[in-house]
C-alpha cells in the first residue's frame, strides 16, 4: 500500500508540474477543468447523488468555470473573479465553523450539493488566475498546503495527544496543527529572507511591512486544516473512507485537493485587493 501511494504521488507530482510549467494558458485551463470535473463528480456522491444525476452534476460547474475564464480580459483585469472568491471565503469563515461544530446535522443533500458549487468553482478559478499571474506564484501558495499537511501528519504521529475534532477526524490533533504552523513559519522565513520572493502589494499596505506575509501564511495554513476537516465531515456523513478510488493509494481527487479548496481563492483575492 505504501509503495503504491509513493508511486502514485511521484507520477502525479511530475505530471502536475509539467502541466503547470509546460502548458500554455488554454492547456492549463483544460487540466484544471478535468480536476474540477472529477472533484465535482466525487462531491455529487458525497451529496447522495447516483446514476445520471451524479454524472450530470459536474457539467454546469465545469461549463460555467470555462466560460468565466474565457471572458476574463487580459491581466491585470481579473477583478470580476473577486465576487466568486468573496462568496467562497464568506462561506469558509462564517458558515463552516458552526456547521462543523453541529456535526453537519443541517447538511441536507441539496445543501451539500449547493456547497460543492460554491467552493469548487472558485477554487478552479483561483488555479487559473494564479497561474496567469505566474506558475511559480501558484506553486508557492500550493506549497503552503503541502507543507502544512505533511508537518501536521508527522507532528501528530510524534507528539499528538489532544484531539482536534475526534467526532470528525480522530487522527487529527492540536499538536499536529502546531507542527503545521511551525513548518509554515519556517517556509515564510525562507520566502521573505532567503529567496526574497515577491508578496501581494495589499499585504504590505495592511501590515506596513513585508513581514505581514507571515500572518497571511498562518491564516492560509489554518484554513487548509479547516478544508481538510470539512471534507472529512462530508465523508463521515456519507459513510465512506475516501471520496473516490481514482488515485491508487490516495483515494479520490477531493482527498488530494480538500485543503486547497479554501486556500487558493483566498490567495488569489490578495492579488485583486
Amino acid at each position: 500500500m505504501l509503495k503504491t501511494r509513493i508511486v502514485t504521488a511521484l507520477i502525479l507530482s511530475a505530471a502536475f508540474l509539467l502541466a503547470m510549467f509546460g502548458l500554455p494558458p488554454t492547456g492549463w485551463v483544460l487540466v484544471c477543468a478535468l480536476i474540477l470535473a472529477i472533484a465535482s463528480w466525487e462531491w455529487a456522491a458525497l451529496a447522495g447523488m447516483a446514476g445520471l444525476v451524479r454524472w450530470a452534476f459536474p457539467v454546469p460547474i465545469v461549463a460555467g468555470g470555462i466560460a468565466v475564464t474565457a471572458i476574463w480580459p487580459q491581466l491585470p483585469g481579473l477583478g470580476d473573479a473577486a465576487v466568486y472568491y468573496l462568496m467562497a471565503i464568506a462561506f469558509w469563515v462564517l458558515l463552516v465553523p458552526p456547521w462543523l461544530s453541529n456535526g453537519l446535522r443541517y447538511g441536507r443533500n441539496a445543501l451539500v450539493a449547493a456547497t460543492g458549487v460554491l467552493v469548487l468553482l472558485p477554487c478552479f478559478l483561483a488555479m487559473v488566475h494564479l497561474h496567469r499571474i505566474g506558475p511559480d506564484i501558484l506553486l508557492r501558495f500550493m506549497a503552503i498546503v503541502w507543507i502544512a499537511d505533511s508537518a501536521a501528519y508527522f507532528a501528530g504521529r510524534a507528539f499528538g495527544r489532544r484531539k482536534l475534532a475526534p467526532s470528525i477526524s480522530p487522527g487529527k490533533t492540536w499538536e499536529g496543527v502546531a507542527g503545521a504552523l511551525l513548518a509554515v513559519t519556517a517556509y515564510g522565513i525562507l520566502w521573505l529572507f532567503v529567496f526574497n520572493w515577491s508578496i501581494p502589494a495589499v499585504v504590505e499596505v495592511v501590515f506596513g511591512s513585508r513581514h505581514g506575509m507571515l500572518v497571511v501564511l498562518w491564516f492560509l495554513a489554518a484554513f487548509s486544516v479547516l478544508g481538510d476537516l470539512f471534507e472529512s465531515a462530508l465523508k463521515r456523513r456519507a459513510g465512506v473512507k475516501d471520496s473516490g478510488k481514482i488515485l491508487p493509494g490516495h483515494g479520490g481527487v477531493l482527498d488530494r485537493i480538500d485543503a486547497m479548496i479554501p486556500v487558493l481563492p483566498m490567495a488569489a483575492l490578495l492579488f485583486i485587493l
